[in-house]
């Protein structure tokens, strides 16, 4: 069964009971039915195909046949969903070949809508960013209901049909969870002139010290993470703020921890994880505080200096037709237990790769850089075009990711090294070591974000400024 409400967003009437339940095809049998019904419905009663509606999406290992099962486990409805380019999984799938016995059809059974309902909550869940579906110009007015809209009107098969898209919001809920309260949470912190990094810091990954050459940066990691992962906490807590000093284009000279625990043994176990991380980046812990007999916190501060170069790299240093580079290590994988959330690039990295990552910023001078945070990648671009007071088109396709990501999460997890930069198109950034760097996009006049597909349409990421601190 599934939940109406849920799927659709609040776009259809609510159902409390099917008399079918939809789920993948998982036996020979589902799928010789579901394939009956497909060659009974476009073959044989429509006319849409000659012979056989079988083509190389049914060949594909990825594609996903759901099937709507009546009671006694009769397949009464079915559609498939894959990937739409046939190389690697960019995030952009289409839904295919939705059929419904003749007995199970109209606004009765609703069978058809509810496998659109699952397709579309099935493509999130593999990854999707974009998910389109050629309809037949009949069925348009149902998918429109269901919350899709129309891209243009073309000619499949040989008969008229509407290209509609399915609008997938997970990167603008992931930016609304994460940082759109810090404008007005944060204002009556922007007094003075050093007020939240002052006048073109705002909204930074670090902040200028006034009267010295050095930047300050800290982070506090989830209490909910050192509890369950308390030596990965302490390393993290490391790593996230020796990257954002690293996004100043600063070189780092110590830390600072403020550690909360139940006792000695579990403190024990987060300093574990900040020693094997100030040594393999090879940075001296400077002092902090500790304090036992309470429950866990953690957060770390970071100083670096910027000593022999033009002041801080800004992340509100860009321009409209600035050339957008994203630089990410790709080695290493999902951290175990945090799939699809945390990237773990730099555990198994040697101090000199660590050290040529961190210096990558402070050796290229972009006009801004930002490193990726857990707004993920596009909520990170979305932050360093709003505090350069643009907006941003992201090419997908050209963006450098993982083999063993798909791009929904690769686009929303914490890459564990990755750094966001704009500067003028055609100028080469420095070496990043074990990191790859590649042009895959362009900041824009307005704001917001948009993903550019290989097919040239783009589809909206977010629509507004991300956090509301405004142009820095």
């Amino acid at each position: 069964m599934f939940d109406v409400e849920v799927l659709t967003r609040g776009a259809a009437r609510p159902v409390t009971a099917l008399p079918f339940v939809v789920a993948v095809a998982e036996t020979r049998g589902q799928r010789l039915a579901a394939g009956r019904l497909r060659h009974e419905t476009f073959v044989l009663e429509q006319g849409l195909f000659s012979g056989s509606d079988r083509d190389e999406v049914d060949d594909d290992d990825r594609a996903l046949t759901l099937v709507a099962l009546a009671a006694g486990g009769a397949v009464v409805g079915t559609v498939r969903l894959a990937p739409t380019t046939r190389g690697p999984d960019l995030g952009w799938w289409t839904g295919s070949r939705l059929a419904v016995v003749p007995g199970a059809r109209g606004h009765a059974l609703r069978v058809g809508p509810a496998l659109v309902r699952a397709a579309c909550a099935h493509a999130e869940r593999l990854g999707a960013l974009r998910f389109d579906a050629h309809v037949q110009r009949l069925n348009a007015p149902l998918f429109r209901r269901l919350g899709w809209s129309d891209l243009a009107d073309e000619d499949a098969y040989g008969h008229p049909h509407v290209l509609m898209t399915w609008p997938v919001d997970r990167i603008a809920r992931l930016a609304a969870r994460t940082k759109a309260p810090l404008g007005p949470l944060l204002a009556p912190l922007a007094t003075g002139p050093a007020g939240l990094g002052g006048a073109g810091f705002v909204g930074d990954d670090a902040a200028p010290v006034p009267g010295s050459d050095l930047v300050a940066a800290t982070d506090a990691i989830l209490p909910s993470m050192v509890e369950r992962d308390p030596t990965w906490a302490g390393w993290c807590a490391v790593l996230v703020n020796l990257n954002d000093v690293a996004a100043m284009g600063a070189a780092p000279v110590g830390l600072l921890d403020a550690l909360g625990a139940r006792d000695a043994s579990f403190a024990s176990r987060v300093v574990r994880g900040i020693t094997a991380a100030a040594r393999a980046w090879d940075v001296p812990v400077l002092g902090g505080h500790t304090q036992l007999g309470v429950p866990a916190s953690l957060s770390v501060t970071a100083l670096g200096r910027t000593t022999g170069l033009s002041g801080p790299v800004p992340a509100g240093g860009g321009r409209p037709g600035h050339a957008v580079t994203v630089t990410a290590d790709l080695g290493g994988g999902w951290r175990p237990g945090y799939t699809g959330a945390q990237w773990d690039s730099t555990s198994a990295r040697t101090t000199a790769e660590l050290q040529t990552l961190g210096s990558f910023v402070g050796r290229s001078r972009p006009a801004a850089a930002k490193d990726v945070s857990m707004a993920g990648l596009v909520g990170t671009l979305g932050m360093l075009a709003e505090a350069s007071g643009c907006g941003a088109v992201l090419d997908v396709a050209d963006v450098p990711a993982p083999a063993g990501a798909t791009t929904g999460d690769w686009l929303t997890c914490f890459p564990g090294s990755a750094m966001i930069t704009t500067d003028v198109a055609g100028r080469t950034p420095a070496s990043a070591g074990p990191a790859t760097s590649r042009a895959c996009g362009v900041l824009t006049p307005g704001a917001g974000v948009r993903l550019r597909w290989p097919d040239g349409r783009s589809t909206t990421a977010l629509t507004s400024p991300v956090t509301g601190l405004g142009p820095a």
